[in-house]
């Protein structure tokens, strides 16, 4: 670090007002909240609470769960709508009473999750003053720009390219210009939780930042946005390796979110169990996976419900309904004990996977099936059946939250419920056991100094800590 670093780390211009150049990052189902977020916006810096199902509390301050009356899943949708907008301006009301004028608050909203739309719209109408940007990711939200804008609200788009960017501008962001608080670049292969990796990109290759970030500015440029700071997300940790970025017409007026930190501190919502497993995490236990419902890689901390994960897909085989070409092995499936068929040999493989306990199969979407225990087969279709339409599209139930509410494919029990497992953890739920969501350098907690002998900051001593680089 040279001694002009902290000449070079300037305030920014973020949803009207100057702040550090330091986000909060919104993690979804409560593990960002009001507390979190004003905690953020009282040191000065930008505060992000979640609007994806946040929670909510009674009159005495006790937590109500998110408890489904309704038999059918469009019945429980209409229910998770409506406690969502709920939760969201709590959460809202919470962050604007800590953040005590200082700062700015956001709410982060992910548009592929059930309802995005209403949500955003219904708690926007209700929240005057209270929130001042929304960030928004994971798919191609067109419609941020003329909701926020007619809430007079600025809105913060997550992209991971150039490309992506331009398509949201050129059909719909620049009507509404004025509102665009800033450009967020999401790394694909370092960011926690979902991540924006294109087909056309290898899940193992990972890039670097740098030229993708400069490609935006300059289209950014090109469209008349010199002044929207672009806020880099996934991958920051010491800002002392971002130097090279500051005072750099190639980047402009750049800010910094950070996901995984904010998790380890004295005001993150998050359970102990949860912390103390952060700061045990070795390098590459993050795992880059697709196991999501929504169809996006995602990276989680490669612990039992991963390694579950990836025992499906590996036990794995394609079939045919009936013999045809080298699928001529015929082995039962289903109560009915009807025939499919395998490769001879795949057949030899089934016998293997059901000498280990793996008995029974399911069918993919793709013409293949999986082998699992009883137990895990009944959990699975237990989770499908009590499917609550959290996601716009759901790869594991089929539900569609428009139209006919069925994506017309078969339910994959390769995937999860992504609801159950992120109210499980966050709530106290086994670590192990459940969906961990994280960047890939939550190993240097380990390592930090910062951290030694497992100490957790405030947020104002984290923020403090980052400003100077180290």
């Amino acid at each position: 670090m040279t001694d002009t670093f902290s000449s070079k780390l300037k305030p920014v211009i973020l949803s009207g007002k100057e702040v550090l150049p330091i986000v909060e990052g919104g993690k979804g189902i409560g593990a960002s909240n009001g507390r979190s977020a004003g905690a953020f916006a009282a040191a000065g810096a930008v505060g992000t609470f979640s609007g994806v199902n946040p929670d909510r509390y009674n009159a005495d301050g006790s937590r109500i769960d998110y408890v489904y009356q309704g038999t059918t899943r469009r019945e429980r949708h209409e229910e998770l709508v409506a406690m969502s907008i709920d939760g969201a301006l709590q959460q809202a009301r919470i962050a604007h009473e800590v953040a005590g004028g200082q700062g700015r608050i956001h709410m982060n909203v992910l548009w592929e999750m059930g309802g995005a739309q209403r949500i955003l719209e219904g708690v926007l109408q209700q929240a005057k003053g209270l929130i001042h940007g929304v960030t928004c990711g994971a798919g191609m939200p067109y419609q941020l720009a003329e909701i926020s804008a007619r809430y007079g609200v600025y809105y913060h788009p997550i992209v991971s390219s150039m490309r992506a960017f331009r398509a949201l501008w050129k059909r719909s962001y620049s009507k509404a210009q004025e509102f665009l608080g800033s450009v967020v670049y999401e790394d694909p292969w370092l960011a926690g939780g979902h991540n924006g990796l294109s087909n056309s990109e290898d899940p193992e290759r990972p890039e670097d930042p740098y030229p993708r970030v400069a490609e935006i500015r300059a289209f950014m440029n090109e469209v008349g946005l010199n002044h929207v700071p672009i806020i880099m997300a996934g991958g920051a940790w010491y800002l002392k390796d971002w130097e090279h970025w500051l005072e750099n017409d190639e980047i402009g007026p750049v800010a910094f979110q950070f996901g995984t930190r904010p998790l380890l501190t004295q005001e993150s919502p998050i359970p102990e169990d949860w912390k103390k497993k952060l700061l045990t995490l070795s390098k590459g236990e993050i795992f880059l996976n697709r196991f999501s419902p929504t169809g996006f890689y995602s990276s989680a901390v490669n612990n039992q419900f991963i390694q579950e994960l990836r025992g499906r897909s590996e036990r794995q085989m394609a079939y045919r309904s009936a013999p045809e070409g080298e699928f001529t092995a015929g082995i039962p499936f289903g109560p009915r004990k009807r025939l499919i068929y395998v490769t001879p040999q795949d057949a030899a493989l089934c016998e293997q996977y059901i000498a280990q306990g793996f008995t029974e199969m399911m069918k993919t979407p793709d013409e293949t099936v999986i082998f699992v225990t009883p137990e895990r087969a009944q959990q699975i279709h237990t989770d499908q059946v009590e499917c609550m339409g959290c996601l716009s599209h759901c790869r594991f139930s089929n539900w569609k939250d428009h139209d006919d509410f069925t994506t017309g494919k078969k339910a994959d029990p390769r995937s999860y419920c992504i609801q159950k497992t992120l109210q499980n953890i966050v709530h106290g739920g086994c670590v192990e056991d459940n969906l961990m969501f994280a960047g890939h350098n939550a190993y240097k907690f380990a390592s930090d100094p910062f951290y030694n002998g497992g100490f957790i900051p405030t947020v104002k001593q984290l923020v403090d800590r980052i400003m100077t680089g180290a």
